[in-house]
Formats: structure tokens, sequence, C-alpha cells
């Protein structure tokens, strides 16, 4: 009945910062590239964004399940939703964790965006490594806006580029 030493057999590679990146691309002219991090496990995660090509105004901005783009933006399925709650803005506490909102777009159709989140870790059981970022063709109206939509999907619209979430060297 032996122990182990003190920090063996014990991962400790989820104490130092994790990067990744989403480039995104579409059949519409819609192109960007995302890229998250976080400073170690139960830390919030960074997303820094530029998108390029979207109308001016605000665009749903989501982490959705799957890291399928075999058809499109179509095949990455529903809000990443772990813990099956309803849609809603990111300062809910009954949220999907792949909602994040919107991001707002310019008259020229660009975004620079930065969101900080603490339900999108790229640590842990959770992770949110190869699933998919999308950004949608509307406005999310942050589960509130009473359409058969706004709980499920913030009836943001369609999907008009997409991305998947790979570690970053």
């Amino acid at each position: 009945m032996g122990f182990a030493p003190p920090g063996l057999g014990v991962l400790r590679s989820h104490t130092k910062m994790v990067k990744a990146v989403a480039v995104l691309s579409s059949s519409e002219g819609v192109s960007g590239t995302i890229f998250f991090s976080q400073e170690a496990e139960g830390a919030p995660t960074t997303v820094t964004g530029d998108l390029s090509g979207l109308k001016p105004g605000l665009h749903g901005f989501h982490v959705h399940a799957l890291g399928d783009t075999t058809n499109g933006c179509m095949s990455t399925g529903p809000h990443y939703n772990p813990h099956g709650k309803e849609h809603g803005a990111p300062d809910d506490e009954v949220r999907h964790a792949g909602d994040l909102g919107n991001v707002t777009v310019g008259e020229d159709g660009t975004a620079k965006f930065t969101i900080v989140d603490k339900q999108i870790p790229l640590i842990g059981a959770q992770s949110i490594i190869g699933r998919a970022v999308v950004v949608h063709g509307d406005a999310d109206d942050l589960g509130k806006g009473g359409h058969e939509l706004s709980k499920s999907t913030g009836n943001a619209g369609g999907r008009v580029a997409c991305g998947i979430i790979g570690l970053l060297g």
C-alpha cells in the first residue's frame, strides 16, 4: 500500500495557458479569424476576432456543438449546451454555454471584438476544442424576442460563416 510521491500521477498540463484558433469561411464571402485563450483551468476564456464581408449591424455569434463542416455550417449542430439550458444572453444565468451574444459589424462590413466568457473552456472535460464557432446572418435576440426560435437559437438567422476550433501552437 504505497503512495505516489507528490506530483506524480497528477496531470499538471492544465496549469499553463491554452490557445486555440478558428479560421472562418463561407460560401457568402464572409471570412475571419477567431483566437481563444485560457490562462488556466477554471479561468475565463478570452475570444478575440476579426470578421469581414458581413452586412452592417448585429450578428449572432455562437459556439456550436460539433466540429463538423461536411455540409457547410449546417452540420455544426445546435449551440453548445452541455447543461441542457434554454438560449440566453452571455450574462444570463440560464443560457447555452455557446451563447456568446452578438458582434457588431461596422458600415465597412468588418468587426473587431473581444469577448471574455467563463462557459467556453479550452481546458477540461467541457472544452470547446474541436467544436465550431458560427456567425449568423441576423442579430441574436438573446432569448427575449418572443419568436418561436428565441429560446433555442435566438432567432439569429442563417449561418453565414463558421470554422472549427483547433489548438494553436
